[in-house]
């Protein structure tokens, strides 16, 4: 997020296989380097790591960094294939979770932060964390 304004979110659902589903129960998943990309009208997850679930059979294990596709609409797609076509856009994950039972990634077309950017936001949650600290001495 320090990198980047979000401008729009999307929340997709992503095919997983068994391994990949109990693994991330238990909260085994890192979206550090990760990036979606339209490839062919379709979703797909790049970089996005799932520790193997340790109680799979070796042969049943999932190979912990292989693209995932995620499930949209053809009409989500297309409007986010559009948003792609400026300059300095991108696609990045911003949270993998489950609802309803299912697995979900929120993605957001961010648009990258200048280094001037960066630090305006470094400053305001400074301020901000000051203000807290004040009004909770108040208190």
């Amino acid at each position: 997020m320090h990198d980047y304004f979000i401008e729009a979110k999307l929340e997709c659902g992503i095919a997983l296989v068994g391994s990949e589903v109990k693994s991330l129960r238990h909260g085994h998943a890192q979206l550090q380097e990760a990036y979606v990309s339209v490839e062919k009208g379709r979703l797909i997850l790049h970089g996005c790591h799932i520790d193997p679930y340790k109680q799979a059979a070796i042969v049943y294990n999932h190979v912990p960094r292989r693209e995932r596709f995620l499930l949209a609409h053809q009409r989500e797609i297309r409007k986010l294939q559009g948003e792609l076509e400026q300059k300095g856009t991108t696609l990045i994950p911003l949270a993998i979770y489950f609802k309803g039972g299912r697995a979900k990634v929120e993605i957001g077309v961010a648009k990258g932060k200048q280094q001037f950017d960066k630090r305006q936001t470094i400053k305001k949650k400074e301020a901000d964390r000051e203000l807290r600290r004040v009004q909770s001495f108040r208190r």
